[in-house]
Parts: C-alpha cells; structure tokens; sequence
C-alpha cells in the first residue's frame, strides 16, 4: 500500500498564486522583493490554518530563488528550490518555539546567524509560535533582532500576537493574516476534490467550509474525515450526519410551525433535535442564524450576505417571501434573549420551549399584516342617507371597531395582569340583549329617521315614544350613585377569565367630576404598565360597556396610576432607638440629661 498523505500537507500552497485568501499580503511581499526592499525581521499573526507558515516559507524560498519569474514566484528547479523541497536546505531554518523556548535555545539561534548562506543570497529562520519564547528568551533575542547581519531575515509566525513583547513588534513588519472566506474555501475544496476524483455537491462543500470556521487546514481535514466515511461520492444527508451538524431542513421547517401558529409541532421538532444528541445551545444559534438569513432574503439589496450556494438561496427566498419583516425582527428578539439567559435558566428545555411558543405566537402572513393596515389606516365611511321610510323593527346595531392590540408586556417591566394572546380576545356581550341596549337602538333608529327628514310610517305609536324616551335616557348624565352600583356589573363584565384585571378592578378606588356635559370616572392600578395595558387595548371596550349597563354614553373613563405611600421610617440602630424613646418620653429625656449621659 502506498504511503498516505493527508490534504492538509499534500495540496500545502507553495507558491504565491497557490495562496488562498492572502491576496494583499502575497501582492505586497512580491512587491518588496521585485524592489528590492527586504526587511530584517517580519511578523506574521492571525487564526490557525490561513497560511502563515506557508507564507512564510513562500517568501523564504522566493528570496533564495536563482531564477524567480517576472511575476515574482520562485522557479522550482533551481538548486535553492529543490534542497527546500526535499528538506535540506541550508538557507531556511525553521524553529518549534513551543519546544524551544529556553534562553539556550535561542543562543544557539545566535550562532547559527553568524553563519552566511551557502546557496542563495539570504538565511531565513522561521520561528514559529514565536509568543511561546519566555521572557528570558525573548529579552535575549531583542538584540539580533534588531541588528543582524545583513543576510540574516526572520519571519515570527503566531496566533496570538498580544502576548508578544511590545518591544518584539516594534523591530518587525506586522502581517495580519484574515479568515479564509467561504466561497474561496469551497471553490479550493472544488478542485481537490476534481484532483481526487470525489463527486461531492456544493451544500456538502458548503457545510465543511461553515465548519472549518475560516481555516483552510481545518477545511482539509473534514474533508479526508468525509471521504472517509461516504467514499468517493459525498451525498449531503451523509456529511451532516458525519459532522453533527444541524440539518437546515429543521429550521425551515419549525419557521413554517410558527407561520402557522403551530407551536406543538415545534415543540415536537424540538424534541427529535434532542433525540439525535445535539446541543440545545447550538440549536437556538442555528435558529437565530436561520432567522438572519430569512431577514436578509427578504431584504433586497442584501443578496451578497447570503454566502451559500444558490439552491438554498432560493430557499430562503421562498420562505422569507411568506414572512413578513416585523415576524422576523421580533423572532430574532425572542431568539436572541433565548439565547442570552440559557446558562442562567434552572431548566433550560423549558426555556427553549417557552421561546419556541412565542415564536409561534408570532406567526402571520405578510399579506394579512397589509390588509389589516390598511383597514385600520382606511377612514369610516359615511352614512349612506336613508331614501325609504324606517320600519318599526329596529336596524341591527352596527358592529363596534375592533379594539387594538394590546401590547407585549414583558416580564421585566413591572406587575402586569397576564401575557396577552396573539389575537386580542374581547368580553363576548350576552346573548340575551338587555333593555337599555334595545332602547338605545330604536333611539338611533329614530334619530336617523329625523335627520333624514322623514317619519317613522310603519312604527307603531308605543313603540315611537320608548325609542325617544331611551334617546332622552341616553344623553343623561349619570350620577355618581348610580355608577357606584353599576361598577360590580362592569367589572364581571371586563374582566371576564381575567381575574388578576377583576382583582384590581374590584378593589380600584373610583373619583367622579362632571365637565364638558361627561361624568368623568378615574380609577386607580398599581402601576404604569397596568395603565398602559387598559388604556391600548381594553378602556374603549369598558366604555362602551359601561354605557350599555348604564344606559347612558355620557361616561368617560379614565386610568390613574395609585401614588406610592412613604413606607413608615424603622429604628435599627441603638442611638435612633434611644432618640425614639426620648421623643415619646419626656421623663427619660430628663433623666439623661440629669446624669449627664451620652445618648448618641
């Protein structure tokens, strides 16, 4: 069997054009040789696997290189570049300095540079992991450092640059080595594998290129692993299974649960995410990942963002086509605070649990959203004037506006009655409709029938007079008696199912004035979210309410917030104790003062 070589080494870029990712700084280390203007000492820093060694040892062989190119890539056949590539150059010296990292080590580094080169014009040492040396060793090399002989080049490489000594970096040329972007690791990982003879799908290259996390050799890597585990055919189904990774199948199916207001389903999505053994962390990240991606697709102008292949593109474009920009803005609040408090929860599926049905709370079509803007936007229309006479049989009473929302009240925000549904839910009127409700209506039917200019023909004469009797009673203005009495009734009728709201509704401390021809009515919660949440979604509802219970809609009502009472100052400390007793003693304030003691 022939000896195996692993990608990472075997496809190691070793020249200029075969870099990846490092265009500006290939471009400006050709530049400086083409010019001649080579410094003593460079200092390449940046994550693991972006070609810093590689770089490294690119620019070392360029340098010795006796027949460069006009574009500045070494030859590959001179004498120079054949002992690099068979190991046995005595030009370029590399140094472990995680292993070599004594004061001794670096005296004999010393000594080496002493030595010229046999072949080529420059000796290179590269030191890599150069923020292993210790302090010792360090201060040591500070000196050659800064004043080698004039053949002498070094090239420190590490990940960790802030542990370097300031006075290290200020001797070299610093290189900051980026991230490998995505579309170049799966474009590189494309013609290894056209190299190798593996068929593999752009999802598949995709997703080893999302795990790697922006290093090429870690890319490499996963790729052997795969093509160890599927053979020479990569299907996508196996490199997600192979590489536990979340399958994105999940996530656009538990956005089409809260589309449809389906939070059982998610839940049970949830729950065969768990059965698989991932990590309810890395799960809510891969949804809030999802839910950016949806945002992004629905945003034109904002395709760039979307660094994946174009069969899931469209994809996203699809769903996000179904969501409306208000469901994922909140979504992505929701997930985010998910994601925030999950190491502080006590249960933590439950937390994720409660998220997934808000998320489902939120579902909507973005065509409905429109359509209910521009009812509420859409002003009422007039009434149409009544051309045939008013028949005795009252008109059915026009349907009321529906009440707005009300809003989200968070936990965070104070002591609020309950977390309101999706859909405001309004206090269903009886079934049986009460007289003054009766009586309100044949006054409306009669008021209309005299705007109009015309009598009522078929109404009987009894009939005509109740009408007018209960649209004298309607524009009365009630007394503070009788709102008194009818406040219980008001408050079953509200706060129906809702018994925190009946509680405080109960036990509200009533004030009435007359102005404007209105009995104004104010009661008091406990505080500002309370006031807030009656006043959006329920104090229109309870007027009307009030005025059907009191047969008069000469009823305002209005919410106050209860001020705080000062809470009585206690005595804890000795001195206010005994400052106490003298206030509410006189003969013990005497005595004090007789004996001449010290109070305090």
């Amino acid at each position: 069997m022939s000896e195996y070589i692993v990608s990472a080494r075997k496809y190691r870029p070793d020249s200029f054009e075969t870099l990846i990712g490092q265009d500006n700084i290939a471009q400006t280390l050709k530049n400086s040789i083409l010019r001649g203007q080579l410094a003593h000492a460079y200092l390449f820093c940046g994550p693991r696997g972006v070609g810093k060694t590689s770089t490294a040892r690119i620019f070392a062989k360029t340098i010795n290189c006796l027949h460069p190119t006009a574009n500045m890539e070494p030859c590959g056949e001179c004498e120079s570049c054949v002992s690099f590539a068979e190991g046995r150059s005595y030009c370029i010296y590399e140094l472990d300095a995680a292993s070599n990292n004594s004061v001794e080590d670096i005296k004999t580094l010393m000594e080496k540079v002493q030595i010229p080169p046999q072949v080529g014009n420059y000796s290179v040492y590269i030191i890599d992991e150069v923020h292993m040396l210790s302090q010792a060793a360090f201060n040591a090399f500070l000196k050659t450092l800064e004043e080698p002989p004039s053949y002498a080049i070094f090239i420190l490489c590490t990940t960790e640059k802030h542990k370097v000594l300031p006075t290290i970096l200020s001797r070299c040329q610093t290189y900051d080595f980026n991230r490998i972007g995505i579309s170049d690791m799966v474009r590189n990982l494309r013609g290894i594998a056209d190299k190798e003879g593996v068929r593999v799908d752009d999802e598949s290259l995709h997703v080893i290129a999302q795990k790697a996390d922006g290093a090429m050799r870690d890319a490499l890597t996963i790729f052997d692993q795969t093509v160890a585990f599927c053979g020479s055919d990569i299907r996508y189904a196996d490199v997600v299974r192979n590489l536990g990774v979340l399958d994105y199948d999940y996530s656009f199916a538990l956005v089409d649960n809260f589309l449809a207001k389906d939070y059982a389903s998610a839940l049970l999505g949830f729950d065969t995410i768990l059965g698989k053994g991932f990590n309810s962390l890395h799960f809510i990240s891969a949804l809030g990942e999802h839910l950016r991606n949806l945002l992004v697709a629905r945003t034109g102008g904002l395709e760039s963002l979307l660094d994946m292949p174009d069969s899931l593109k469209l994809r996203y474009r699809e769903q996000a086509a179904r969501c409306s920009v208000k469901f994922l803005y909140e979504a992505l609040g929701i997930v985010t605070a998910c994601e925030a408090g999950y190491k502080a929860s006590t249960n933590q599926r439950l937390h994720i649990e409660y998220a997934l049905m808000r998320l489902a709370f939120l579902g909507g079509l973005p065509e409905n959203a429109v359509q209910a803007d521009k009812l509420r936007e859409a002003p009422a229309p007039a009434p149409a004037p009544v051309s045939a006479p008013v028949s005795a049989q009252a008109p059915a009473p026009a349907p009321a506006p529906a009440p707005a929302p009300s809003p989200k009240a968070d936990s965070s925000e104070g002591d609020v009655f309950e977390l309101p549904d999706a859909e405001a839910e309004t206090p269903e009127p009886p079934k049986t409709e009460s007289t003054a409700r009766r009586r309100a209506s044949r006054a409306t039917s009669v008021m209309t029938s005299l705007l109009s200019g015309e009598e009522p023909a078929k109404a009987s004469s009894d009939s005509a007079g109740e009408a007018a009797s209960a649209a004298r009673n309607f524009e009365r203005i009630p007394g503070e008696d009788e709102i008194t009495a009818a406040w219980p009734r008001l408050v079953e009728v509200c706060a129906a199912g809702k018994p925190r709201l009946k509680h405080a509704l109960a036990n509200a401390r009533l004030s009435m004035q007359e102005e404007g021809g209105f009995r104004n009515v104010s009661f008091e919660v406990t505080n500002e979210a309370q006031k807030q949440w009656i006043e959006n979604g329920l104090l229109s509802s309870m007027e009307k309410s009030f005025a059907e219970i009191l047969g008069s809609g000469k009823v305002r009502l209005f919410v106050t917030v209860k001020e705080s009472e000062e809470t009585e100052k206690k005595v804890y400390l000795p001195a206010e104790k005994a400052q106490e007793l003298m206030n509410t003693n006189p003969e013990v304030r005497g005595l004090i003062s007789d004996l001449g003691l010290d109070a305090n």
